[in-house]
């Protein structure tokens, strides 16, 4: 394709994306393809001969937009937005035409220096501490390809911060040693990437219990780090949310900043989706006592329209980040160095795009006041969506409706609501996710379209509200919703019954003492306990049937697991006294 074609193929390419975007709502929200549809469309080797780009575009609308879940659709309701506007895709347009490696300065100032200039608009914007911007001094800010990213790379930067210290002060206790001893935390309903980074950085992670406000609270985060340095553990590191996945809570941050402040805790806080809204005052209180934190990431390639990947991290001391991955061989080393930053320096990759060119093509597109308004208008419809749900008393919402996010359950079974949320999603007319908050099955609505208004709110809860009264005119639905109304008192006589047998029966398993594990881990432990049958625990475990091993009372555990643990050296891990 020489130049002359580009112009042609490229006019034809701006209006095929403009046509889907305009008339995307004609389109099935979610595909009706079975797993491998694509092979049996496309050849098993790829052509040897170059093909016509009308035949490409043609394959285009014949094979790939069939199997297209389509994210920019007023009627997609799942997951979180993924950002997307015009200024964006042209953004990326001539990023992908300039086709820098900006790794340093010198491989392409502009690249650089226009990322600076960017997070230090964003950090303005947001109310972030002024120590968090470049022109502080120490802090500063760069952009990373995910949140996954961001919080492995932290995790990564306090591990090594953490180990050079504890080296420092003890220098017979070598890397070797310490690391086993690592320890970090997140509430429990913190985004399953701060898991995958804590198995990453091999180093144990603890999901703490949130309060009834679903929040993470600086007493269950204190009370978990004396318990952990009593057993010899090291805490380095807590990430907190800013808007959680299955329900946009918000952790405490004020007490959790407090908290790791005195224990000298590195605190990171994953505000990726509801850090957007940062951008307008009424919600900067969400960040009070920020003058705490370690590091600040949010993701504008989530609610601030740009297009996927733009995720914004920023570090109060650029050298804690820098001095765990900086590797400098001589070949990209420049005479400039000592006056300028290289962003390779501050994350995993060497390669770097140019993403900072979308992401200042969109501020200046819409302004400060055009972002602020289209944040202010999903909450807005968020809160007509919460008003139809509420005044509709088959249906309750399960957690308080801060952003562009309701959560929300029929009355009745969790069955029931599965149900309705599977129904949903095969008629096509709309696509939402459940998540699980409180044991309960509640289903997620997120507005996620830029261009989303009152008539697809009113459209989605019609079809939602019809969907449903099909399920529960369902005579086996119905017995269903009566039997769990009247079963419920039942249940709790039950469960008090049963109580003091479960607790005989957990007195077998010592090591599972819920004074020594707790929180998800021991949610874990006590269902694989409980779903054990009665022949298999009588082989696995001969011991619960000992009259003795079942008399042992909750003090007697406690008293054994003392005396076992002064038995030990705390500072030896060769023998773990728990997992995470």
């Amino acid at each position: 394709m020489d130049s002359c074609e580009f112009r042609k193929k490229g006019k034809e390419m701006v209006d095929y994306i403009a046509d889907y975007m305009e008339n995307i709502h004609n389109r099935r929200v979610i595909p009706e393809v079975e797993p491998g549809y694509l092979k049996q469309l496309l050849p098993d080797t790829a052509p040897e001969m170059s093909e016509g780009f009308d035949e490409i575009m043609k394959d285009v609308e014949r094979t790939i937009m069939p199997g297209i879940t389509h994210w920019q659709h007023p009627h997609f309701h799942a997951y979180f937005p993924s950002g997307n506007s015009y200024p964006s895709i042209l953004g990326d347009m001539l990023s992908d035409a300039i086709g820098c490696i900006g790794f340093s300065w010198a491989s392409s100032p502009a690249c650089t220096e226009l990322e600076a200039i960017t997070m230090d608009w964003l950090g303005k914007m947001m109310g972030l501490p002024k120590f968090f911007l470049h022109g502080s001094g120490k802090g500063g800010g760069v952009i990373q390809g995910s949140a996954s990213e961001c919080i492995l790379v932290t995790l990564l930067a306090a591990r090594h911060h953490a180990l050079q210290e504890r080296e420092s002060m003890s220098p017979l206790f070598r890397n070797a040693t310490n690391l086993p001893k690592l320890v970090a935390y997140c509430s429990k309903l913190s985004h399953s990437c701060v898991e995958k980074a804590g198995m990453l950085g091999f180093v144990h992670l603890r999901q703490l219990d949130v309060d009834d406000n679903l929040s993470l609270r600086g007493n269950v985060l204190e009370a978990a780090i004396q318990e952990d340095k009593k057993l010899g553990f090291i805490p380095f590191y807590v990430c907190a949310t800013l808007g959680t996945t299955a329900c946009c809570s918000f952790d405490n941050i004020a007490e959790l900043g407090e908290v790791c402040v005195r224990e000298n805790i590195w605190l990171h806080v994953d505000a990726a989706y509801a850090g957007n809204a940062l951008i307008c005052p009424e919600f900067q209180h969400l960040i009070k006592g920020a003058e705490n934190l370690t590091s600040f990431s949010c993701n504008p390639n989530k609610w601030m329209l740009v297009n996927f990947d733009c995720s914004l991290l920023w570090v109060r001391d650029r050298l804690m980040l820098t001095s765990s991955m900086t590797v400098d061989p001589l070949y990209l080393q420049h005479k400039h160095e000592d006056q300028t930053i290289d962003l390779r320096h501050w994350g995993i990759p060497l390669s770097r795009r140019f993403r900072a060119l979308k992401l200042w093509f969109v501020i200046r597109s819409y302004g400060v006041t055009g972002l602020q308004a289209y944040i202010r208008k999903h909450i807005k419809l968020a809160q007509l969506f919460e008003t139809y749900v509420k005044n509709d008393a088959r249906f309750e919402v399960s957690a308080p409706v801060n952003m562009g996010l309701v959560c929300f359950r029929l009355k009745g079974p969790n069955s029931l609501t599965k149900k309705l949320n599977r129904l949903i999603n095969e008629s096509g007319q709309l696509h939402m996710v459940p998540a699980l908050i409180n044991k309960n099955y509640v289903i997620r609505f997120a507005l996620c379209a830029e261009n989303a208004n009152e008539n697809d709110i009113e459209f989605a809860w019609k079809a939602i509200s019809a969907i449903a009264s099909t399920l529960l005119a369902r005579p086996s639905v119905e017995k269903s919703v009566s039997e769990y109304r009247t079963s419920e008192s039942d249940e709790e006589e039950r469960s008090e019954e049963t109580s003091e047998e479960d607790e005989e029966g957990d007195n077998a398993f010592m090591e599972f003492d819920n004074d020594i594990i707790f929180d998800e881990s021991s949610t874990r432990m006590r269902s694989v306990m409980f779903r054990r049958s009665t022949f298999q625990r009588m082989i696995s475990d001969p011991k619960c049937y000992d009259p003795k091993a079942r008399g042992f009372s909750r003090e007697g555990r406690r008293r054994y697991m003392s005396e076992s643990c002064s038995k030990r050296n705390p500072l030896s891990f060769d023998e773990p006294i728990f997992n995470f």
